[in-house]
């Protein structure tokens, strides 16, 4: 049921997992947020965008479009591997098929890592997330970016995350994204980073939005 004290905020996922942060990193704002399953069919939205920022974007607008009064966030995030020209990308959750499972797309990543001789060494890579803010008000959406930088490691190691999560490491934690606390992760990780930066936009225009 929704609070009526509390104003819609319509998250473009079915990934629970980046529900839990977002909801846990809004948790002191007067916004329900809710998943868009919760309240209806999940709209498809092909991702033509050639951009992480492009493609949060399209999602946005296509259930901005079927909510017009709520707050809509969505989200597109990936891991880009230097050595691999920014590979996964925009790609990252369908890399080597959207059937495929992260230990798969993960063991694919290590395969063209090393049929390109690429010492472990130099395996430094990133997660990078755009986050679309659309408000009942607007026009167009807001983009907040965040990227969190690490390094590809050959294994998989941790329970914490999802995703890629475990073969992501943090030279300066000693551990894996999916090895640290989720309140350090909520802190550091790239939607983390670009959800504060949507958190210092809220609290500076809470009475322009009227939350």
């Amino acid at each position: 049921m929704l609070n009526q004290k509390r104003k819609l905020c319509l998250v473009a996922t079915a990934n629970q997992d980046k529900l839990i942060e977002i909801k846990e990193i809004l948790r002191d704002f007067p916004l329900q947020v809710v998943a868009a399953g919760e309240l209806g069919p999940e709209i498809e939205v092909e991702e033509t965008a050639g951009t992480f920022g492009g493609n949060a974007c399209l999602k946005a607008k296509a259930y901005r479009e079927v909510y017009p009064d709520a707050y809509i966030l969505s989200d597109d995030s990936g891991l880009c591997v230097d050595a691999l020209n920014g590979q996964p990308g925009i790609y990252s959750a369908r890399f080597g098929g959207t059937s495929s499972d992260y230990q798969k797309k993960s063991q694919l990543i290590w395969d063209m890592l090393r049929d390109k001789a690429v010492p472990e060494t130099e395996w430094s890579a990133r997660f990078v997330c755009a986050l679309a803010w659309w408000e009942p008000q607007s026009s167009e959406p807001l983009l907040f970016n965040g990227e969190m930088e690490g390094c590809i490691i050959p294994e998989r190691r941790g329970e914490n995350g999802f995703g890629y999560d475990p073969i992501f490491f943090l030279p300066q934690y000693g551990q894996t994204s999916a090895e640290i606390s989720p309140a350090l992760k909520n802190r550091i990780s790239h939607r983390g980073l670009a959800l504060e930066k949507l958190k210092n936009y809220l609290l500076s225009n809470l009475p322009v939005i009227n939350l």
